[in-house]
């Protein structure tokens, strides 16, 4: 599979009408995440035994869906041999997995993901942009103080949205304004 390069590679991921942001591990030709327990992700993965990996750029789809479920309307449906799986249409590439738990801990499950098709749907350029980077950081951090309350992720989100304010376009400010009403916090300047 071409799309993904060793390391952590951010994307949406996908099951039946539920999206949100995951980072898929990449290391010595494996691949795998790390999913919440009790996440709609986890629950549907462990009952489907699939996953599909959405290549967007749109740092408003990552703030949204790490708080909120979009629509059904929202997704479109590929079937993968011969198993109906969902994907966001706006996504420029997607890969389907199969994936099972290979272990489970505490508070989260390791997947374990085999790749079945990958589609590049539209090839454009994307030029690193800081402030895109630090809304999914921003993002990450955030949906972990929710479930801590530590002020130290508190204090990385504002390291990250300070960046966002400096080196983000309008969309990656959108994102950033969102991100802040989800936390219940005011927007700075």
């Amino acid at each position: 599979m071409g799309l993904l390069r060793e390391g952590i590679n951010e994307v949406i991921a996908t099951t039946r009408t539920n999206a949100a942001p995951m980072g898929i591990v990449c290391r010595d030709g494996a691949l795998r995440m790390v999913l919440f327990k009790g996440s709609h992700t986890a629950r549907n993965v462990e009952r489907d035994g699939w996953i599909v990996a959405n290549f967007i750029y749109d740092p408003v789809i990552y703030v949204q869906t790490a708080f909120d479920d979009l629509p059904p309307d929202r997704f479109v449906e590929e079937v993968v041999d011969g198993t109906p799986m969902h994907r966001l249409p706006d996504a420029e590439a997607w890969i389907a997995f199969s994936a099972g738990v290979e272990r489970s801990g505490g508070e989260s499950v390791i997947v374990r993901l085999l790749p079945l098709r990958e589609e590049v749907v539209q090839l454009r350029l994307h030029p690193v942009n800081r402030g895109f980077n630090s809304i999914v950081d921003a993002t990450i951090h955030a949906t972990r103080y929710v479930r801590t309350g530590d002020p130290w992720l508190e204090r990385l989100i504002d390291h990250h949205a300070a960046i966002v304010r400096r080196c983000g376009g309008a969309r990656e400010w959108e994102a950033l304004e969102l991100l802040n009403r989800y936390l219940g916090r005011q927007n700075t300047e």
